[in-house]
């Protein structure tokens, strides 16, 4: 095997992470070889290993990192939840165990993710319900004044409530992809370290 057919499958292997960490990882082994030289080039294939095991291996890296990182959006929270899922499928354990627990984090993942959007709904609908109640207030109040500063009061009430469940939700999410994050990393901190161990024995 060359250089460019370990970078061929490597890539293939690495497809699914989000491609910041996939520039990340090519970019780290392109590196390499280029470090190594044409000369050395057989002799750097056989110290990182077959391209899927190394493939695998930077997932599980990718996974612990995030679990050390803080989330700092949204979208970079779920990202490392998706590279955690893959590494619980990196995981040097049989493919049945594999597939089991894959299954059993995406059920996990999409359970918690859906709570967390109808929260998510739930306090917008709130949020949003408050302003048909501020424009009636305002038109009672030619009606019967004391009525109309009530109804206003009211959504004025339910637009301040609205907002803060709305901050609260967004922190909620934020805090369960932090945790999600942290357990697949601990997870694939674990496997590594039992990987760590068979090879020893």
């Amino acid at each position: 095997m060359n250089r460019d057919e370990y970078m061929k499958r490597l890539e293939y292997r690495l497809r699914r992470l989000p491609k910041e960490d996939y520039d990340k990882a090519v970019s780290y082994f392109t590196e390499y070889f280029e470090e190594a030289g044409p000369d050395k080039e057989s002799q750097a294939i056989e110290d990182l290993g077959s391209p899927e095991m190394a493939a695998d291996q930077i997932i599980r890296d990718f996974a612990m990192e995030n679990a050390n990182r803080p989330v700092k959006d949204v979208r970079r929270g779920i990202s490392a939840v998706w590279v955690g899922i893959l590494a619980v499928f990196a995981a040097p354990i049989g493919v049945p165990l594999a597939l089991t627990f894959g299954i059993l984090a995406l059920t996990f993942v999409f359970v918690i993710l859906m709570l967390v959007f109808c929260v998510f709904i739930l306090t917008l609908s709130v949020a949003v319900s408050a302003i048909p109640c501020i424009v009636i207030g305002v038109w009672m109040l030619f009606t019967s004044f004391a009525d109309g500063i009530a109804t206003i009061g009211i959504g004025l009430l339910g637009l301040g409530i609205g907002y803060w469940l709305l901050i609260g939700s967004a922190a909620l999410g934020k805090g369960v992809l932090r945790l999600m994050t942290r357990l697949f990393g601990k997870a694939a901190e674990g496997r590594k370290r039992y990987s760590e161990r068979r090879s020893i024995q």
